[in-house]
């Protein structure tokens, strides 16, 4: 039987590692040695070659991103832009942000027009798409000014749920921030991705939302990034992501 010829898009593992920022090449012959390394689920060994855009790499259990044409962003939507990439009425959208980016991307979930903060942008469909999905329960945290003063049965309703027009919701967690004279700031987590969910949730209570942000997603945090801008997600970001839906 003749001898099967390596893909040519095959390279070694440990140059594979190294592109990907995971070390040096001799650190990453280092990992593979010490059984490190799993390629597609299986421990890897010196000398193995791998398709870059198709194994699913983990190093010490954390998913490794090898394929050079993904991509995945943080952004911090402004207030007032429609989480679209070709919006039909013709408002302020996203692709007026990331209109540098060769690869097409899109947004992980919704955020919509009169809310801000953290926004995914990838163009990963099958981690897009764990993120979003009820099932794997990636919480979502915001901080939200409302109307106060706020009664401490609020928190207690949230977290007991409340029902809407679609159906019981409730909050994973609530804290009072701070009270701003007729203002308090809250944070609330929940894992819920229903449309307006903090703003009906709130309504319900009798607090209505003035201002809302995003501030993380599962593991990966607003921090300071200035409204409008965005940054690629660092390789323990990407990893933290994968882990968060069991990948």
């Amino acid at each position: 039987m003749p001898h099967q010829a390596e893909p040519v898009t095959a390279e070694r593992l440990q140059k594979v590692l190294a592109s990907a920022g995971v070390g040096s090449r001799r650190a990453c012959e280092d990992l593979i040695f010490r059984r490190r390394v799993t390629v597609n689920g299986k421990i890897a060994k010196l000398g193995d070659k791998v398709d870059p855009a198709t194994a699913e790499i983990h190093v010490d259990g954390q998913r490794v991103i090898t394929d050079t044409k993904l991509v995945y962003l943080a952004m911090n939507k402004p207030r007032g832009v429609v989480a679209s990439m070709d919006d039909e009425k013709g408002r302020t959208e996203l692709a007026d942000f990331l209109n540098t980016f060769e690869q097409r991307v899109f947004h992980v979930g919704r955020l919509d027009a009169d809310s801000e903060g953290l926004l995914l942008l990838t163009n990963d469909g099958a981690l897009a798409h764990k993120l979003m999905h009820p099932s794997y329960g990636v919480s979502k945290t915001y901080l939200a000014e409302v109307e106060g003063p706020l009664p401490r049965a609020v928190g207690r309703a949230l977290q007991s749920g409340v029902e809407l027009e679609d159906g019981p919701a409730k909050v994973d967690s609530f804290r009072l921030v701070d009270t701003l004279g007729k203002v308090a700031q809250i944070e609330i987590v929940l894992h819920e991705g229903r449309k307006h969910i903090v703003r009906r949730m709130m309504d319900e209570v009798g607090h209505p939302v003035l201002r809302l942000i995003r501030t993380a997603v599962g593991p990966i945090r607003l921090g300071d990034m200035r409204p409008g801008g965005f940054r690629h997600l660092s390789n323990a970001e990407i990893a933290a992501l994968f882990k968060a839906v069991g990948d």
